[in-house]
């Protein structure tokens, strides 16, 4: 296959997080305990103004750029972009602005599967053989286990090659070949692990049991249904009007994202929208345009209320549904999902009980989208957020500094973290990813400006350094020195 000709963008530098995992680790972030309020900052407790003085903040310490609509009871309480679609161009953000969505296309895919259901052309509890009968452990496997993340199939965007992977077109069946003949990572239906390889293979159920591709189908069943005219897979050669372009941190400087090929992604991540068309999609999901509200009910229930977080995400089985995870966010029911694919990081939060939504779209990978989402939120219910503000390092021995590097792996999960020294700081870095900048608050605590976390290491009985802590908002992820 030939070399796509946009490859050599990566050359001299790290390639970008595979996009879940990205999503995931700069996620969340614990919040600055002397950082004013929005609404002391405002004087008043407009929420409008309160969201527009949070967003101004965190656009300027680069925290964020991006479109953000927030609405309630069918009235638009906040619709505006904040920095620039093109940097290089001078684009501002419109309404109409295209970002790609990452993960946040799963909530489509799984719309999809429960339309072929209704069809009767499939049933969630159908196993992954009655659809593709050489497909290994597909007797074991079931369409509902895909939809959960509870198949043990290995995440694609985890393996050692994925950073070259990603740069080339890819079929249908050479994504799915990409994962198929590999051993589970557990038995299906015993455990919750995100897997971008599931919904990779439900698109190819989906194309297989409706007979048109995964695009097409989306496009004549839910897209135009619901006149979402600005959305659709992406395909970096059209000519798209109004496409944002992405951008992500490299050790704290700001640059072109480096390419991924769309097709790769595919049903898992490789859909674009914007929050006018992601606000009528939120508007269609309490009509039964197209499902019924008994699907619908099915599609936003958690489907295990006994199991415990799967450390690397915060996701677990007690709160992901189909397509969506269910959890409570200032104090209010919130059923919403994330993306992150190179250069952007998305959300979109509903909140059925109080007919409201927030949806957030950033052209930067590295972005603090989960706590902007969730500030919104909590401005959106009248209570008070810690204004965004600008942390300053400490300075610490070369000793203490060189104390650190070292290989690290997260408890219970393949990834390994590797630290080195850079000067004054660390460099944080997973396979495949951009390196993050860790800067000392105190000995033994570090932060990231770009990725919203804090990394605490710490010793044991003998003085050694035997592993760090992750820390982003309420979410801890234990990562133990496995090299130094």
């Amino acid at each position: 296959m030939a070399r796509h000709p946009n490859d050599s963008r990566g050359r001299g530098r790290k390639l970008p997080a595979p996009w879940i995992l990205a999503a995931a680790v700069l996620a969340f972030c614990s919040l600055c305990a002397c950082a004013r309020t929005a609404r002391d900052a405002q004087g008043a407790p407009d929420v409008a103004a309160a969201m527009d003085a949070y967003l101004t903040a965190a656009h300027k310490l680069q925290w964020f750029s991006g479109n953000v609509f927030v609405a309630r009871g069918g009235r638009v309480i906040l619709n505006k972009g904040y920095g620039l679609a093109d940097y290089e161009l001078g684009v501002p953000f419109t309404p109409r602005t295209k970002f790609r969505l990452g993960s946040v296309t799963k909530q489509f895919t799984a719309m999809a599967v429960l339309q072929l259901e209704e069809k009767g052309l499939l049933k969630v509890a159908d196993t992954v053989r009655s659809v593709f009968p050489d497909y290994p452990e597909g007797d074991r496997i079931t369409i509902h286990h895909l939809l959960t993340h509870t198949a043990g199939i290995p995440n694609f965007t985890s393996f050692p090659d994925y950073p070259k992977a990603m740069l080339f077109p890819t079929s249908v069946q050479e994504a799915v070949d990409r994962f198929k003949n590999r051993p589970l990572d557990f038995p299906p239906g015993e455990k919750f692990r995100y897997s971008n390889s599931g919904y990779v293979l439900l698109g190819a159920i989906i194309e297989k049991v409706s007979g048109e591709t995964y695009e097409a189908f989306l496009r004549e069943n839910i897209f135009r249904p619901l006149g979402m005219e600005d959305s659709g897979y992406d395909h970096r050669e059209d000519i798209l009007k109004d496409r944002a372009s992405g951008y992500e941190f490299v050790k704290d400087q700001k640059v072109n994202a480096s390419y991924v090929d769309m097709s790769v992604p595919y049903a898992a991540g490789a859909l674009y929208s914007t929050v006018l068309d992601l606000y009528k999609w939120d508007r269609a999901l309490y009509t039964d345009k197209l499902v019924p509200q008994a699907a619908l009910t099915r599609m936003f229930t958690p489907f295990d209320p006994h199991a415990g977080p799967a450390p690397a995400t915060g996701m677990s089985k007690e709160t992901y549904a189909y397509g969506w995870v269910v959890k409570s966010s200032a104090g209010h029911k919130e059923i919403s999902h994330g993306g992150g694919v190179n250069g952007f990081a998305t959300h979109i939060a509903r909140f059925p009980d109080d007919d409201a939504c927030v949806i957030v779209l950033n052209n930067f990978l590295t972005a603090h989208i989960q706590r902007v989402s969730d500030s919104l939120a909590a401005l959106l219910f009248g209570q008070a957020v810690e204004m965004p503000e600008d942390r300053k390092p400490v300075k610490l021995p070369a000793a203490v500094l060189d104390s650190y590097p070292g290989r690290y792996q997260v408890e219970g999960e393949p990834m390994v973290f590797t630290v080195v020294r850079d000067g004054d700081n660390l460099l944080l870095q997973a396979p495949g990813q951009p390196e993050l900048v860790l800067r000392p608050r105190s000995e033994a605590a570090f932060f990231s400006r770009r990725a919203n976390m804090d990394v605490i290491f710490e010793k044991d009985a003998s003085g050694r350094v035997s592993h760090f802590v992750l820390v982003r908002g309420i979410l801890k992820t234990k990562a133990v020195r496995v090299e130094e």
